[in-house]
């Protein structure tokens, strides 16, 4: 039984470190469909009333930024996210995925994006 249960947690240790690489902006899309933790700086932001979107801007200005975060609960965090992280370094973790062939992290929560 000892041994069961140490597989299981070895299992499931391995699983939730794979689950987190952490990677460098410049190889965000060579890691599409994967959950990682990213660290680079925002360069800015926006916040669309009329959708209730959210979107930051992660290593380098838009258009070029190589990562966008989309955020649709603005609410969830406790201050605007397009003013505060703004000009500094982050670290994001969440799983990228493409919009309109751009890489995108979607945050749902703010213990998602921490700065440096």
């Amino acid at each position: 039984m000892k041994k069961f249960t140490l597989a299981v947690i070895t299992a499931f240790l391995c699983i939730t470190a794979q689950a987190q690489k952490e990677i460098r902006i410049e190889d965000i899309t060579s890691h599409v469909g994967d959950s990682v933790t990213v660290c680079a700086k925002v360069y800015g932001g926006i916040y669309l009333d009329r959708s209730n979107l959210t979107l930051l801007n992660v290593g380098g200005a838009y258009p070029n930024a190589p990562l966008t975060l989309v955020i649709r609960q603005r609410e969830k965090f406790k201050e605007a996210p397009e003013t505060f992280y703004k000009d500094k370094e982050v670290c994001i973790t969440g799983k990228i995925v493409l919009y309109k062939e751009k890489p995108q992290i979607e945050l749902y929560e703010e213990r998602q994006i921490a700065v440096k």
